[in-house]
């Protein structure tokens, strides 16, 4: 007697009929589409034993239904990329959603190297100096314009020269009797320290700092023998080409102030009325 081969669910005979195996048990094509075949994300109909099953994240499509969601063309083997659960060839794609080259205006490939900046995009080759007109790559560059610029170029088309080196200054910088210097180039004349950020004067065009200039040409007072600097608005007393700090300028005996007062002179001193009446 010949032993039965039934349907595993249905439990009909597939004697003579194509069936399906499923962890080692028989279905007929019927029930194993029924309970196991996979919609078409496209038709919404069961991929059958007879088609092929092609699934991409979860979701399955029949062969030809596997095609790009804009201009149909199958996407069988071939490059894709995906939209909001829309299925789009890598040319509808970029020229749908990927960004223009700021430079040629052409669609910059997705997978291609791209340059970035300030919301606009380049391709690698569209990136280059507006003055050398060599790729900037990687390298420093500089925005002037709309244009942009790699650093030797931008450095020699519109960089100032400080006065006393001859080279760019590319950064910060100070301006003295309306020319350009380095900060580490703008020095005193006597001492040679940095002028930038303290208070200088200058004699016969050139720069010194307070304390050089003081030691240098500032008059001595009569009184303390310090310079008397005169910068800054500072009050002095001259009197027979001698010279006193406003607070130096006292009574040789009492001490007492002498701005705006009448006083006498004995030699080298000064004295108030009072202690002068006595000469």
């Amino acid at each position: 007697m010949t032993e039965r081969y039934d349907c595993h669910y249905c439990k009909e005979s597939l004697f003579g009929k194509k069936y399906v195996l499923r962890e080692e048990n028989p279905y007929c094509v019927k029930c194993y589409e029924s309970l196991y075949s996979n919609n078409c994300e496209e038709c919404k109909k069961p991929i059958g034993c007879n088609s092929k099953d092609l699934s991409y994240k979860d979701r399955h499509w029949h062969e030809d239904c596997f095609h790009c969601f804009q201009c149909k063309r199958s996407l069988v083997d071939k490059p894709f990329s995906a939209k909001e659960e829309q299925l789009l060839c890598t040319e509808c794609y970029s020229n749908e959603y990927s960004s223009k080259c700021h430079e040629c205006k052409k669609t910059v490939m997705p997978g291609t190297r791209k340059m970035e900046h300030k919301g606009n995009s380049w391709h690698e080759t569209c990136f280059i100096c507006q003055r050398c007109q060599q790729p900037i790559g990687t390298k420093s560059f500089i925005p002037k314009d709309n244009q942009n610029y790699c650093v030797p170029c931008y450095e020699k088309q519109f960089a100032m020269q400080c006065v006393q080196c001859k080279k760019p200054i590319t950064t910060g910088g100070v301006t003295y009797r309306d020319q350009p210097w380095h900060k580490d180039c703008f020095l005193c004349t006597g001492c040679k320290n940095q002028l930038s950020g303290q208070r200088f004067t200058s004699r016969d065009d050139f720069p010194y700092c307070l304390n050089c200039f003081c030691n240098l040409y500032a008059k001595k007072c009569a009184g303390c023998t310090n310079p008397i600097s005169g910068i800054g608005g500072s009050k002095y007393i001259s009197f027979e080409e001698r010279q006193w700090h406003n607070d130096c300028f006292n009574c040789k005996k009492c001490s007492v102030s002498l701005v705006g007062r009448g006083f006498l002179a004995e030699r080298d001193d000064v004295l108030c009325p009072e202690c002068g009446k006595d000469i």
